[in-house]
């Protein structure tokens, strides 16, 4: 039977050591401040953004809303970006996706600064991480990390194989296990024989967005199974990419869904944006 990693416990270690340094920084009267903007009311954004000005009030990071409405031009979203990049004030600026079918969202990204880009989408974030320079890195990976460390799994030298190849996790989790010194493989849609792949792993992560698609049959005996899937199933209930029922009998350790990547992705947000204020400053 496999350990379950407690996402929930780990990320609240992670807040509660930037409220620690947040409260430090404040009585020398620097304050931190996240600026974040949503356009439109999609319902899973309306949520997520949420749950970032709740983390941010809970580790003393002012937050500033945006909340646009849907019909918000792409001219005037990135004319709000450059007066936020503009001021001294604003140390991390966050625009949730998906935006609207009709504002790009490569061009939004690329109008943050990089040194305010702390969800780390930011061609520049992404560049420093592949050759190994200081940069923001994107919260899910980073907190995959985190998970792992903090929970005493070894990824040097480990097989490490990941499913997807998404620029906001297959990718940067790539580059991140390479650092540790993982061997990493990548497998997504058009890998043959993916099953034999994933049976390598000492370390599978898992992003693929179908629900449940991976049991017991794709992993090797003690394996660690790291689920970044937020999915529902056939009854509408929260589920991950990996069936976790059939799957935690065979994994030495697996993390839930929910409480396992999930709120460890707003953790690193908020280390993040206790980075940010020192990148400000030339630090």
């Amino acid at each position: 039977m496999a350990t379950i990693i407690d996402g929930k416990l780990i990320s609240q270690q992670i807040k509660d050591e930037v409220k620690e340094k947040v409260a430090e920084l404040k009585s020398q009267g620097r304050e931190i401040c996240l600026a974040v903007i949503q356009v439109g009311d999609n319902p899973a954004s309306t949520v997520y953004v949420g749950n970032k000005k709740k983390a941010c009030a809970y580790v003393g990071i002012k937050s500033l809303a945006y909340e646009l409405p849907e019909e918000t031009s792409e001219e005037e979203l990135l004319s709000l970006v450059r007066e936020l990049n503009g001021k001294e004030d604003v140390h991390g600026i966050l625009v949730q996706l998906p935006l609207p079918a009709h504002v790009d969202e490569d061009k939004v990204i690329q109008t943050i600064a990089p040194e305010k880009d702390v969800d780390g989408f930011h061609p520049q974030s992404v560049g420093a991480l592949s050759i190994g320079q200081p940069g923001f890195v994107s919260c899910t990976p980073a907190g995959i990390i985190q998970l792992l460390k903090r929970s005493d799994i070894e990824i040097d030298g480990k097989e490490c194989v990941i499913m997807g190849r998404s620029n906001i996790v297959g990718k940067p989790m790539a580059l991140l296990l390479l650092r540790e010194n993982g061997t990493v493989t990548v497998c997504h849609s058009h890998t043959k024989n993916i099953k034999e792949v994933t049976r390598r792993a000492d370390i599978l992560v898992v992003a693929i967005g179908k629900a449940k698609m991976v049991d017991a049959s794709y992993i090797k005996e003690g394996a660690v199974v790291i689920d970044v899937g937020m999915d529902r199933d056939e009854n509408g209930k929260l589920c991950g990419d990996v069936d976790f029922e059939d799957v935690k009998e065979k994994a030495g350790a697996i993390t839930p869904v929910p409480g396992g990547v999930g709120p460890m992705t707003i953790a690193m947000l908020m280390y993040n944006c206790l980075c940010a204020e020192g990148m400000g400053k030339g630090k």
